[in-house]
């Protein structure tokens, strides 16, 4: 358990403040160094300890993103008043099942949640209701929503946020980033207390309890069926051979990054992958000669990496130009492809701009793009307010959203119909 934090002023030079500026905010520090709990008795301990307590919950979890193949967590830090914080190392402990039992019917209070949601179930850890302040905070209309922006706005302190991208599944955990990491829950209390006066004052505590809850009840995204189409630069592969070059490597990438539960980018970049699918390899010579074609593992698993792409050299199965999962194409293309489309789109979004700036939070809060794009590209057949709300609904438009949309939506549909076509050039 840590102490309480302590604020202390920043070690910055008076003289390079001008006399304009502002002083600078006091720093966000603990009286001393929290501990990692990795062990039965240590973990049942701090259970009964927060067992003892009352009131929300602030949880925080840390992964090794960018460094380990898996997205689990590598640490979980818990705030409760009246108990302090518990910071967990879950590999060591296994099994949360008691502290499932003892904070699951409370409120959690979560930073960006849905980062962090998928890696708490993972152990058994699932909130019933939950408070998320970087929600909170867009919903409010703070102009930056970062935990360090969002402290600093609401508390008045400066949060160092340097170990943010630090690898997690290091062992022992340097002393500097276990300091890091305990502050990220024992501010957020107090965070969400703000925050929620704030969202009282502007009349929006009920869009917030639906927002939230959205969060929670959100399924996890089903796998893709072609995922290696994400590769950063698979645009410029031209071609159905060398996209299943690509997708070759990719394969052999991903199996391996399995096998020894590294971050895939850190093994062989995208950009090795797109580079070796748009070369012409007659051998593994050439291809360990190419220079674009880097990484760790680029030579030290050559013989891994050319059997891919002998595969894909030989494969009948030749991927399609484009993805199959491409229901709807970007909307730069609709003036060409459906101008009606177009002009839908063009017409709703200044109107749902409009809106946002009155209810003074971002335009995509309001309602997400994505639902934005799927109803101008493919509207209900009657362009009414009741059929845009049906339509809304289904396609997972919160109340709110229908509600402070639907009207705006079908005006600016017919709008569109009305919208006379480009005159066509003259002598055409």
């Amino acid at each position: 358990m840590t102490a309480p934090v302590a604020a202390a002023p920043d070690e910055a030079p008076a003289a390079t403040a001008t006399a304009d500026a502002s002083p600078p905010l006091p720093t966000a520090q603990l009286a001393r160094t929290p501990h990692v709990i990795d062990s039965r008795d240590d973990y049942l301990a701090a259970v009964a300890e927060l067992a003892a307590a009352s009131g929300p919950v602030a949880v925080d979890a840390e992964r090794a993103s960018g460094f380990r193949y898996s997205q689990r967590a590598y640490l979980i830090q818990v705030f409760r008043r009246g108990a302090g914080t518990f910071l967990f190392d879950p590999p060591a402990i296994g099994s949360f099942a008691e502290l499932q039992a003892t904070i699951g019917a409370e409120e959690w209070v979560l930073h960006a949640a849905s980062q962090d949601l998928p890696c708490l179930r993972e152990v058994g850890l699932e909130p019933a209701s939950l408070f998320d302040t970087e929600l909170g905070a867009r919903l409010a209309g703070m102009p930056r929503v970062g935990l360090g922006a969002v402290v600093e706005d609401t508390l008045g302190l400066h949060l160092a946020k340097e170990h943010s991208a630090a690898d997690w599944s290091t062992r022992p955990l340097p002393a500097a980033w276990l300091t890091y990491a305990a502050l990220d829950v024992e501010l957020l209390l107090d965070v969400r207390d703000r925050i929620a006066e704030r969202l009282v004052a502007a009349g929006k505590s009920v869009i917030a309890a639906e927002e939230f809850a959205a969060v929670l009840a959100k399924p996890a995204a089903e796998p893709k069926a072609e995922p290696w189409r994400r590769l950063s630069g698979i645009s410029t592969v031209r071609g159905q051979r060398a996209l299943a070059v690509a997708r070759e490597l990719w394969r052999a990438r991903d199996a391996y990054a399995q096998e020894v539960d590294t971050s895939p980018g850190r093994l062989l970049p995208d950009a090795s992958i797109v580079a070796a699918a748009r070369a012409t390899l007659a051998s593994k010579r050439e291809l360990a000669a190419l220079k674009t074609f880097m990484g760790r593992a680029s030579r030290t698993q050559i013989d891994r990496w050319w059997a891919a792409i002998e595969v894909g050299l030989a494969t009948d199965d030749l991927p399609a130009h484009r993805s199959s999962e491409e229901s709807i194409p970007p909307p730069r293309s609709w003036a060409d492809r459906s101008p009606e489309a177009d002009r839908r789109y063009r017409a709703v979004r200044p109107r749902l701009q409009q809106i946002a700036d009155e209810l003074e939070l971002p335009v995509e809060n309001l309602l997400t793009p994505e639902h934005v794009r799927r109803l101008a590209w493919a509207p209900p057949a009657e362009t009414t307010p009741e059929s845009i709300a049906d339509a809304l609904a289904a396609i997972g438009a919160r109340r709110w959203q229908i509600d402070a949309t639907a009207q705006a939506i079908a005006d600016a549909f017919v709008e569109a119909l009305q919208e006379p076509d480009e005159a066509p050039e003259a002598g055409s």
